[in-house]
């Protein structure tokens, strides 16, 4: 039955831009991410089966991740955490965080262009 409860439905990845401020080389191990974020491992694990966040890299068979994701899962727990959001609902804030980001670039763009004309 499609839709039943505790069905696993595929999740597809959401895009965030980066903060250009946060270090995107991935280097610090799951169970850094997890400490430096206040969650569990398990929940950055679960975090990944839902796409919201995914490791940049793998070293010798471990996942790495970056500044950038550390400060994702930060957001991600506030969210869930501060504000009882679901993670289907987390997803569709980051997808929708990732749609102003993208705009905003666009709009610098423009403007960018019209100051050199």
């Amino acid at each position: 039955m499609s839709g039943s409860f505790g069905e696993r439905t595929p999740r597809r990845r959401v895009e965030i831009e980066m903060d250009e401020r946060l270090n995107p080389e991935p280097r610090y191990a799951i169970t850094v991410v997890a400490r430096r974020s206040g969650v569990h491992v398990q929940t950055v694990r679960r975090y990944e089966r839902f796409g919201l966040v995914e490791p940049r890299g793998v070293e010798r068979g471990l996942r790495l991740y970056s500044e950038a994701d550390i400060d994702q899962v930060r957001r991600i727990r506030r969210l869930v955490d501060d504000l009882g959001i679901n993670l289907a609902g987390v997803a569709a804030i980051l997808h929708l965080r990732q749609q102003v980001l993208d705009l905003q670039h666009e709009v610098r763009g423009i403007r960018s262009r019209q100051l050199n004309s």
